[in-house]
């Protein structure tokens, strides 16, 4: 049986890496959900997610190596799923990560079965989590509010999870859908 992979989407701010966090937290104990650590070249101490923290020169190398089931980059960053995942989703287990929405094509073709969770918010809800985590100055938040609202996702396999409510219901939600698929 192979596992399922969920490819979490959506723009800054509707709570993405707190939902898989929470979600994470509550099916810690089921062997059969893997949540990998991302590499990213962002140092380690710059917030947000838990993650590994490569120099550019270092990501390339990975990449060229094969050390990516998935790569991107986006807002001056990149990005790597670790390759690992294709092995854990032969032998059965569900892998949930957070990727950008460029690259839902690619995986699509390389991997079955596959659902989307696009996360959403209202615009105001986007604005405050953006503030609170500090990593944004006001021009920044204004332009991903704006491309928040044109933010958009299509193809088969998708699920929207609107996360405009408590932490906790939104991890519900997304728990939801994670035993459901």
């Amino acid at each position: 049986m192979t596992g399922t992979l969920f490819l979490i989407v959506g723009p800054s701010g509707v709570g993405k890496d707190s939902l898989i966090e929470g979600a994470k937290a509550q099916l810690s104990a089921v062997p059969t959900y893997y949540f990998p650590q991302r590499f990213i070249t962002r140092p380690q101490d710059a917030g947000g997610e838990d993650h590994f923290a490569v120099e550019p020169s270092e990501f390339e190398t990975k990449r060229e190596r094969g050390d990516f089931a998935l790569f991107w980059n986006a807002h001056g960053l990149s990005y790597g799923v670790p390759a690992d995942i294709s092995a854990r989703l032969k032998r059965g287990q569900h892998v949930v990560v957070n990727v950008s929405r460029a690259i839902l094509d690619e995986a699509r073709q390389r991997f079955s079965p596959l659902v989307v969770v696009s996360i959403t918010a209202p615009s105001k809800v986007i604005e405050q989590r953006l503030t609170a985590r500090g990593r944004e100055t006001a021009p920044e938040i204004a332009d991903r509010i704006a491309r928040a609202a044109a933010y958009d996702v299509t193809g088969p396999g998708v699920i929207f999870l609107n996360n405009d409510a408590s932490l906790d219901a939104g991890v519900s939600k997304l728990v939801e859908i994670l035993e459901a698929s």
